[in-house]
């Protein structure tokens, strides 16, 4: 039962919840510490108002990521709750009904920005983070149970879909890039022979660069927020120290007036790059583009799929898998080593 007194507590800060968590844009991690904000953090679902209940569990449960997980989450929350706002209904009252039909939109109508829609890896990450929120709204007592517990996810293929560049193409990246200026060069050069997210070379400073046992290493900040080091190629550390030129201070990448270097000014800068190589579907490369390719290419190279994997950063082999477009390559077939030692036997 709900006292008065605890109800009165709560409509004393129902304002706050409407303004601090319209469309799930609240970072709980960055509140700052007053009552209010205590009171959002460890306010029972129960005694909040109907309609600040899904925003206060939306932000709850995005409390528990960040960086490009929340980024991603937090626009996946903010997409379904908007497209709930236009049926009238509330995300906690939604059945499996909605969610089947909000997949199925998510399949078949062409987004604003693509002019496509949703492939089936998005569908699938964005139902994986639905799941998850209303898993987190059945802890908290918000819902009388998950209703994505038996909605269908689409199957993603076994190959990623973005694009990768061969070999040759690689090195048209490399020349084009380290023409093009020793930021474009270095960017290039550490995304494509080190595997990085776009998101780690950006977001790492120059205090990170360090010789770790005779091997000059890179700390990023990966998924989760894991620290981890990792070894950066002769070109690539040359090429960063020719940009740095000196510089010991402040983000590893910056714009021209100190500032570090967005995700979107380089994703925009490589893009660039791709059509000045000549490089094929240049307009459909992005940074992920070049992740891809390291581990195409190493594997060609002949790098172990574990140590492929392990700087990458993947948790799961398949999904190395996934990005290795070579893996089909008849020249790799295990058929032509079994047969070689057969015959020598």
């Amino acid at each position: 039962m709900i006292h008065r007194g605890q109800r009165s507590e709560a409509d004393k800060h129902d304002g706050y919840f409407r303004r601090a968590v319209a469309a799930a844009s609240t970072d709980l991690a960055r509140l700052d510490a007053t009552p209010a904000a205590a009171a959002l953090l460890t306010t029972p679902v129960a005694l909040m108002s109907a309609e600040v209940r899904a925003p206060v569990i939306a932000a709850r449960f995005l409390a528990q990521y960040a960086g490009h997980t929340l980024t991603a989450y937090r626009r996946d929350v903010t997409g379904y709750s908007s497209w709930l706002a236009g049926l009238g209904i509330d995300p906690l009252a939604a059945t499996r009904a909605t969610l089947d039909v909000y997949a199925r939109q998510l399949a078949e109508t062409p987004r604003p920005a693509t002019g496509r829609p949703a492939s089936p890896a998005t569908v699938a990450r964005t139902l994986a983070c639905l799941s998850g929120f209303y898993a987190y709204a059945d802890s908290e007592g918000a819902v009388a149970r998950n209703p994505m517990t038996h909605v269908r996810r689409p199957k993603v293929g076994q190959d990623s879909q973005t694009l990768g560049l061969d070999r040759s193409e690689a090195r048209l990246l490399l020349d084009r890039a380290g023409k093009d200026g020793p930021r474009s060069a270095a960017l290039v050069v550490v995304l494509l022979t080190g595997g990085l997210r776009v998101g780690e070379a950006l977001g790492s400073d120059v205090a990170d660069l360090a010789v770790a046992r005779g091997h000059r290493v890179l700390t990023v900040t990966r998924k989760g927020g894991a620290r981890r080091q990792l070894v950066l190629a002769p070109a690539a550390a040359d090429a960063v120290e020719r940009y740095l030129a000196g510089r010991t201070t402040g983000p590893l990448f910056v714009t021209a007036s100190g500032l570090r270097w967005t995700a979107g000014e380089a994703y925009l800068t490589v893009r660039r790059l791709a059509r000045g190589a000549g490089v094929a579907n240049a307009e459909k490369i992005t940074p992920h583009s070049l992740r891809h390719t390291f581990v195409t290419l190493a594997r060609e190279a002949g790098v172990p799929l574990e140590d492929v994997q392990d700087a990458v950063g993947h948790a799961d082999p398949r999904t190395t898998r996934r990005y290795d477009r070579a893996r089909h390559n008849l020249d790799r077939s295990p058929a032509y080593a079994l047969g070689a030692f057969l015959a020598a036997a």
